[in-house]
């Protein structure tokens, strides 16, 4: 009678046990199912931005900027190829603004080829360069293109962009940088502004609807106005595309998100592919660039 009373009690104590961890374990499923969806009402823009995949793979990103640019790198014009040739210089904004035009198929009836310089050391023409790059640059600047080895493919070229995270210095020798290419009056220069639209983090999302979201800028370096500034000033209208103007306005900040509510940047400076997309509908809509694809 002792045995079964005390198997009896067992299995009670065990109904309590498996009752209490049910119990326990439900109240902490259902708590965190509303912890995340309760998040992530205030980040829908980075969720449907893909944020959360393809935008957080730096190094997939990183090889979207890149591919296109490389793959055409210092590869010669045809020269029984009767196409328009393009020539683009510069950092990986250069690698950007390629994509902005692979996005939107644009330019297909042109031989586009690019040639890479690096960001520390700038796109220059001229003899007193390296007393602006920094010492420990010199190396790698040395070792890396520049304008004067891309000299012979400049002059075979119809159309020369020039696209950079662009420093004050270089900005300033652009003049003397441009008169040292020896340009034909037949052939035409773009050179791009600096720009920059930042990527923000879940806090300044915080408690912000979707309509605030989708409308949501953000503040740019303070030396990107600076510097865009001085190429208004030595560069000519025609030159001279000021993208922080077509796309950010006259304010010194800039939108976040496309019209479809994807992430401009990736990661803060280089360009995601539907940012990529969005950037060059509005430069080759609206800036002087539109004369590329409208040619009178």
């Amino acid at each position: 009678m002792k045995d079964t009373e005390k198997t009896q009690r067992m299995k009670t104590i065990n109904k309590l046990a498996a009752c209490l961890f049910l119990a326990v374990f439900s109240f902490i499923l259902a708590n965190t199912v509303w912890a995340d969806t309760s998040s992530d009402t205030n980040v829908i823009a980075l969720e449907e931005s893909g944020h959360s995949s393809e935008q957080t793979n730096h190094k997939e990103n990183g090889e979207y900027v890149r591919k296109r640019f490389l793959r055409l790198m210092k590869k010669p014009f045809d020269t029984k190829d009767s196409r328009t040739r393009i020539l683009i210089i510069g950092d990986s904004h250069a690698q950007d603004f390629l994509n902005a035009i692979a996005e939107n198929k644009l330019l297909k009836n042109s031989q586009i080829r690019t040639r890479y310089i690096p960001t520390r050391c700038q796109i220059y023409l001229g003899k007193s360069a390296y007393k602006e790059i920094h010492e420990n640059d010199v190396s790698l600047c040395n070792q890396s293109d520049s304008l004067e080895s891309a000299k012979a493919q400049i002059t075979e070229a119809d159309i020369i962009i020039f696209s950079a995270l662009w420093r004050m210095w270089a900005v300033k020798a652009l003049p003397r940088t441009i008169s040292n290419l020896g340009l034909s009056p037949e052939q035409k220069l773009y050179v791009i502004g600096r720009r920059s639209f930042l990527k923000p983090n879940k806090e300044q999302l915080h408690d912000l609807s979707k309509n605030q979201q989708q409308n949501l800028r953000l503040a740019v370096d303070i030396h990107q106005q600076a510097i865009n500034t001085a190429m208004a000033k030595v560069l000519d209208v025609q030159t001279f595309v000021d993208v922080h103007f077509w796309v950010c306005g006259r304010e010194a900040s800039c939108p976040v998100f496309t019209d479809n509510m994807k992430l401009i940047s990736f990661d803060g400076g280089h360009l995601s592919k539907d940012g990529a997309r969005y950037l060059g509908r509005i430069l080759f809509n609206k800036s002087q660039l539109s004369a590329l694809i409208n040619p009178d």
